[in-house]
């Protein structure tokens, strides 16, 4: 097998498109569908299947991925490490953030990074923490940064930065000139919750019980499948929710929201950088780990 061939099945097969596959390789797309067409005749099998406008992997596509992506990473790392050692930093860099980090920290850190490293391409996914924590488990990623911890054995959490969950409210709702207001008050308010099974629903949940408050007594006016969601039901007047400060900083800055403090109540969660137990870090992915501890280290030295 040709690791060329191996490295366009495997971008195929992570975008299920052949013109996706293309373009990110620079390559046309007859030259990607010949390398596909070859390998498919080399093994004798076919990779994936042509379904009208779509294609899908075949089961020996599956297999064949699960090993070509690992050939196609050790070529990687075997590069940075050699262009390391010469004096240069360059390669491919693919990192997760669920919604938090993923929108309103990690950009801004990658961009940083990139400043220092300016021959590093960059690729941030952005998924609910499940998700991303599925991802470094199966090797798709190298390292993420998440709002929840899970428990699985294969994974290793380092406590990142800290997050402060406060309540928000539309500017022209009566509690917007308060200042500070009781928790029971909160509870009789209309309140949007994120969708069950997220981890920001899991969370607040969990936030909210240490605080000895029954998640159950909120009333709930509806249910939303993404903070920006979330934040749109709270402009419409939806209701009232607990989020993430930097989720709201544009609005609150903007005059388009408020944030009020609830009374004794204080909610703050950790972020936390994950990567597999036992997983050797390419190169740059570990450059990016100690660029990330060291942003953590200097946020501490600063409050």
């Amino acid at each position: 097998m040709d690791l060329r061939q191996l490295e366009v099945f495997s971008k195929v097969y992570e975008h299920a498109s052949f013109s996706r596959a293309a373009s990110e390789l620079a390559l046309t797309q007859p030259t990607v569908s010949g390398h596909i067409k070859q390998l498919e005749e080399d093994l004798g099998a076919r990779l994936f299947d042509r379904l009208g406008n779509r294609i899908a992997p075949t089961p020996a596509g599956d297999i064949l991925y699960h090993y070509a992506r690992r050939l196609v990473h050790l070529v990687q790392e075997a590069r940075q490490a050699l262009d390391q050692l010469g004096g240069y930093v360059r390669g491919e860099l693919l990192v997760g953030g669920s919604t938090i980090p993923g929108e309103y920290l990690l950009p801004g850190m990658l961009g940083e990074f990139k400043r220092h490293y300016p021959e590093v391409r960059v690729t941030l996914r952005i998924d609910d923490s499940k998700g991303i924590l599925e991802a470094v488990k199966e090797g798709e990623i190298e390292l993420g940064v998440v709002g929840a911890k899970l428990g699985n054995a294969k994974l290793e959490y380092v406590e990142f930065l800290h997050d402060e969950l406060v309540l928000v409210v539309p500017t022209s709702h009566p509690l917007a000139g308060r200042g500070r207001v009781s928790m029971a008050e909160v509870q009789r308010q209309p309140f949007i919750l994120r969708e069950r099974g997220s981890g920001s629903r899991r969370i607040f949940e969990d936030l909210s019980r240490q605080h000895g408050i029954d998640p159950a007594s909120f009333s709930v006016a509806a249910e939303m499948g993404s903070n920006v969601a979330v934040l749109q039901g709270i402009k419409a007047g939806v209701g009232l929710s607990i989020l993430s400060r930097r989720a709201v900083a544009d609005d609150v800055a903007a005059g388009r929201l408020q944030v009020v403090t609830i009374k004794d109540v204080h909610f703050r969660r950790c972020f936390y950088i994950v990567s597999r137990r036992g997983h050797t870090m390419s190169p740059i992915c570990r450059l990016f780990q100690r660029f990330l501890l060291e942003q953590r280290d200097a946020a501490a030295a600063a409050t």
